[in-house]
């Protein structure tokens, strides 16, 4: 691995046409910057060269996370690259922390948003689906039956998921006090479908034990 590191650097791995190899801090930030996201777009803001690195380098990088037990993906239509976390198994990374009970309720919330955009077609080129904060809690309010986290405690779980790449944050309308969401493509990658099975037969069991 530490050869192949080495041979990107060194330009003996042919760099992207038209551009230069990459320095050594510029590919180990491409590392680091998805393992602290998870999810990363073409035009994330704030991480340099890293998209255009992790998908010019794609083999590195799967054989790099398959050390560490994530598989690598690179979605070319979404322009994003991801990390996907195997369901099955012991973990002990920070990416397979287990969720808190009501950040579980606000994935599965924006999960289904944006399943419902995709089938109103209310999707973008990008593959961005819009909705807002008003939509997401009467989501969980309807599909889980549960009561949605406060304002603060739902803008700090958003936060978090946005930092992960799953969606972006608009600017919050003081006098309705509503945020626009775009949830992005990464949504499918943090929750995927054996997740959503889990989590959809957690709810089922929970309300039959109600009834």
């Amino acid at each position: 691995m530490l050869e192949s590191f080495r041979a990107i650097v060194d330009g003996e791995d042919l760099p992207p046409p038209g551009a230069r190899a990459p320095s050594e801090e510029e590919l180990t930030r491409a590392l680091q910057v998805l393992l602290k996201s998870q999810c990363v777009y073409a035009g994330t803001p704030g991480i340099g060269r890293s998209y255009e690195l992790a998908r010019h380098y794609a083999p590195f990088f799967q054989a790099y996370f398959a050390c560490l037990g994530y598989q690598f993906d690179v979605m070319h239509r979404d322009q994003m690259v991801c990390l996907r976390v195997p369901p099955e198994g012991v973990r002990h990374d920070a990416q397979a922390e287990r969720l808190r009970k009501d950040e579980t309720l606000v994935l599965l919330a924006l999960r289904l948003a944006y399943e419902e955009g995709l089938r109103a077609h209310r999707v973008t080129t990008e593959g961005v689906v819009e909705c807002t904060t008003d939509d997401i809690v009467e989501s969980i309010r309807t599909a889980t039956r549960s009561d949605p986290p406060e304002e603060a405690r739902l803008t700090e779980i958003l936060r978090l998921f946005a930092r992960k790449g799953a969606l972006r944050l608009g600017e919050r309308d003081k006098v309705e006090k509503i945020t626009p969401l775009m949830v992005m493509p990464g949504i499918a990658v943090l929750s995927p479908d054996a997740w959503m099975d889990q989590v959809r037969a957690w709810g089922a069991a929970r309300g039959d034990e109600e009834a």
